[in-house]
């Protein structure tokens, strides 16, 4: 009983119940595997909640009890003495340009913009669900729906990430509800995404999974931020075709490990 409740208020559970009527998908616009990423949401959430009834006490959430997924070739890992702060699916656009004079060029990335969406207590003691997320958010369009919560979940927002510049990503995670900090991040490595990472709605491949540390003036202790389980957001290897600036939708984890410094 407490543990079904608990999978509820993470997650929108209570919509495996009633059809949810909340956000509306864009059917057209969807990849073909739509339809079956979303029901395999709803099945998973549906045997969570069967299988929490008969626990006798709630899951804690518990953020020190993530773990951090791993690339084929792995990250550099988390500095020693930093502990996980925060975990929130990023769901927006990767921004590229393009020389349209020349069909050959390269489509030069200049930012991303993203709604942050809190999951660090689906992090904790659902990782299953949390590896699933960004594919599932990526099936539903961008409205302004979106300024509430993430899809069929009840993940409400914790913050922004956009870049100030071409070269610096800021995340801003102090909102009404969660006061997160704010950093200004310079990238400090990148691994492909595995091979099998979910693609975009028009077959764009997962962008590449990023360690960045934070600036000088970031707030809240934040000293590392962890982009993994990508989806979608590349662009095409060349401009043929493409306008002078355009958008890929992506969704991400953000282990934000936004990892903060342990007081002792």
């Amino acid at each position: 009983m407490y543990a079904s409740t608990l999978l509820v208020s993470f997650l929108g559970a209570s919509t495996v119940i009633a059809a949810p009527t909340w956000p509306t998908l864009n059917w057209d616009a969807a990849k073909p595997d739509g339809v079956d990423t979303v029901s395999e949401y709803f099945n998973m959430l549906a045997k969570k909640v069967e299988s929490g009834k008969w626990l006798s006490s709630a899951p804690i959430c518990d953020i020190s009890k993530a773990q951090m997924a791993q690339a084929p070739s792995p990250l550099v890992a988390p500095t020693p003495g930093l502990s996980l702060k925060h975990v929130a699916i990023g769901r927006g656009t990767q921004n590229y340009t393009c020389d349209t004079t020349n069909a050959t060029a390269a489509p030069v990335a200049v930012g991303a913009v993203a709604t942050l969406f809190n999951a660090s207590c689906v992090a904790s003691t659902y990782p299953d669900l949390l590896q699933m997320l960004p594919k599932l958010a990526l099936q539903f369009t961008l409205t302004p729906q979106e300024n509430t919560r993430m899809g069929p979940t009840n993940l409400i927002i914790s913050g922004h990430h956009f870049f100030t510049n071409n070269t610096t990503p800021f995340f801003n995670l102090d909102t009404a509800q969660y006061q997160i900090g704010e950093a200004g991040c310079a990238k400090d490595s990148q691994t492909d995404a595995p091979a099998d990472a979910p693609k975009g709605k028009n077959g764009e491949k997962a962008v590449p999974w990023l360690r960045l540390k934070t600036r000088t003036g970031s707030t809240g202790n934040l000293q590392e931020v962890y982009r993994i389980e990508t989806a979608g957001g590349s662009a095409p290897a060349t401009c043929k075709g493409m306008p002078a600036a355009f958008e890929v939708q992506y969704a991400a984890q953000y282990v934000l490990p936004i990892f903060a410094i342990l007081m002792k």
